[in-house]
């Protein structure tokens, strides 16, 4: 086994990758702007420098690990060097620090307080820049870019899309989309990973809680809440609550004394998702038309979709996602109250709801034309994760030291396949559930080993489907999705139903989740998602029973008009 010095200590080592790794494996917290284990190593920010026992000085992120090295990580000179940097980098910054998006969790903010930056000696003379304000998903601002190249690197490897870049040179250096254009411009899908890799406030999430707590304090306005799958295992993030904890019962809580009239869950939109794609994946195996069928539950790929591989649209599902057939159902529910009451000489409260969601592609989704019916909107506003802590937080309400409570009712109750909508895999493992149409442990079990489980970027399963069987495809991340698509237009490849989600890992990540999101918070999230449908007593979409009641009820001779969007020729 090989081993380092590292101050003076001996540390083993077998497959890393590089020095940093081994330092911080060692319990030494190397501070780092650049370095993220999932992206290539870039080496520009030196925060991470060490010093041999000759005096070299060298980054350690881009050095590879040998046997016998000896380095130290915290000598006079490596101090010198890292308050230098980051002085030099306040220097050109904007420091509204305690109104920006960014404060108390800034890694710029937090790495100046480590090392004793307590007063910036340079004048700035940094001109500033506009704010991109364009997207509906994300807000960027050039003035509190470090030019660190997250971004840059996470929507090029990652995301496939290489929408940021940099441009100019020295001082003149920016982070840009091509020719400077809005983001609105560009092919951007709103997946907001380039904001969830911002060590700064450069790139945020675009806040839409002032027109919510404006609601919230209108007597008139019923404001109706649900909750997506993912956020209830990271909320509980900036309260003190173990990682991946499930907090629905606390959220919950905390909803209705910020002034919430109802609260729900997704996941019972997720419930009708399976129920109506199991059944569209069916069909489209019986007829042989516009297979693969790809999932639509993930609005950043189907942007990602309709911009680069534009023939592929017929293939991806008319079902609309969870959150958009929930919203038209409670606005149809809505509906039908109103015209009650109107019979009974009363007049009804105006229904709003609001998504509380991981994702910022859920805030353009919403917007699109396909998701009005009978020309309203079936979701009035998105808040990320991020959105909803920051309203709790303001109203004073710790979520940690709130007593959980139940969901309301009529549409309280959902399925463990619901739940798994969160992580990748979780809609191909449901819709596989109700097409099996079984509870039993042992085909549960089965179902999860067949390969669709697992976080790598592509994951294939064959399962037998009665006498047929159905290849199928996991992909997350959309760097991942362009590969697969490639390979389906060149024949060679084939699947007959494909998973897509935007993001690594799935919504468990998503743009709109609380940050840092390490390995660890990844893991214990995921981990968290599947203990909800460990727990579950209700495994199958099917079996839910305010499902089949909502069936027999408000969704009588509506599912299409619902549920749906019109298919694309």
């Amino acid at each position: 086994m090989s081993y380092m010095m590292i101050n003076n200590r001996r540390v083993t080592f077998t497959n890393e990758r590089n020095v940093l790794s081994v330092i911080r494996k060692s319990g030494i917290d190397l501070p780092t702007f650049c370095y993220h284990s999932e992206l290539s190593t870039y080496g520009a920010c030196r925060m991470c420098v060490v010093e041999d026992d000759r005096g070299k000085i060298f980054a350690s992120c881009s050095e590879v690990p040998r046997d016998g090295m000896v380095i130290y990580t915290n000598t006079p000179r490596l101090q010198h060097h890292r308050k230098m940097i980051i002085e030099l980098l306040l220097a050109a910054h904007c420091r509204d620090c305690t109104t920006c998006a960014k404060n108390g969790v800034c890694t710029l903010q937090k790495l100046s307080r480590q090392l004793g930056i307590t007063d910036v000696r340079f004048e700035n003379n940094k001109k500033q820049l506009p704010k991109d304000l364009s997207s509906e998903c994300v807000i960027r601002d050039p003035n509190k870019c470090i030019l660190c190249g997250d971004c840059v690197r996470t929507c090029d490897e990652i995301q496939g899309l290489g929408i940021l870049d940099f441009a100019f040179r020295g001082s003149k250096m920016q982070v840009m989309p091509a020719f400077n254009k809005d983001l609105a411009q560009t092919d951007c899908v709103g997946c907001g990973q380039c904001r969830a890799v911002c060590p700064t406030g450069a790139i945020s999430i675009k806040q839409n809680v002032e027109p919510v707590w404006e609601a919230l304090a209108d007597p008139n306005i019923r404001v109706v809440a649900q909750i997506a799958p993912a956020v209830r295992v990271a909320v509980g993030d900036k309260f003190g609550i173990k990682k991946g904890e499930n907090t629905l019962g606390r959220l919950v809580a905390g909803l209705r004394r910020i002034g919430f009239d109802q609260v729900y869950d997704t996941n019972f939109g997720a419930d009708l998702t399976v129920m109506e794609e199991s059944k569209e994946l069916v069909e489209r195996l019986e007829s042989g038309e516009n297979l693969p069928l790809f999932t639509s539950c993930c609005p950043a790929w189907v942007k990602f979709c309709e911009n680069r591989y534009p023939e592929f649209r017929k293939n991806i599902s008319t079902c609309r996602s969870p959150q958009e057939m929930f919203g038209a159902l409670l606005k149809e529910e809505a509906r039908m109250e109103a015209v009650k009451a109107a019979e009974e000489g009363r007049e009804a409260r105006k229904t709003m709801v609001v998504s509380i969601m991981p994702c910022t592609a859920k805030k353009a989704e919403i917007t699109r034309p396909e998701h009005y019916t009978d020309g309203e909107q079936n979701v009035d506003y998105v808040l990320t994760t991020t959105e909803i802590t920051r309203m709790l937080q303001e109203a004073g309400i710790d979520l940690a030291q709130v007593q959980p409570e139940a969901l309301d009712m009529p549409f309280g109750l959902s399925s463990g396949a619901g739940a798994i909508f969160g992580v990748t895999g979780g809609v191909t493992e449901a819709v596989l559930r109700r097409l099996i149409n079984s509870n039993h442990a042992e085909d549960l079990e089965e179902i999860s080993f067949s390969g669709i489980r697992g976080v790598a970027g592509i994951k294939e399963a064959t399962v037998k489907l009665g006498e047929r069987e159905v290849k199928i495809a996991v992909v997350n991340g959309l760097h991942s999705a362009g590969e697969l698509l490639d390979k389906i237009k060149a024949g060679e490849a084939y699947y007959d139903f494909v998973e897509v989600m935007a993001c690594k890992r799935g919504c468990i990540a998503g743009g709109g989740q609380p940050v840092p999101i390490g390995p660890r918070t990844k893991k214990a999230r995921l981990e968290g998602i599947y203990k909800i449908d460990s727990m579950a007593q209700i495994k199958l979409s099917n079996e839910n029973p305010i499902v089949s009641a909502v069936y027999g009820g408000i969704l009588k001779g509506k599912e299409q008009k619902l549920l749906h969007n019109e298919t694309v020729e």
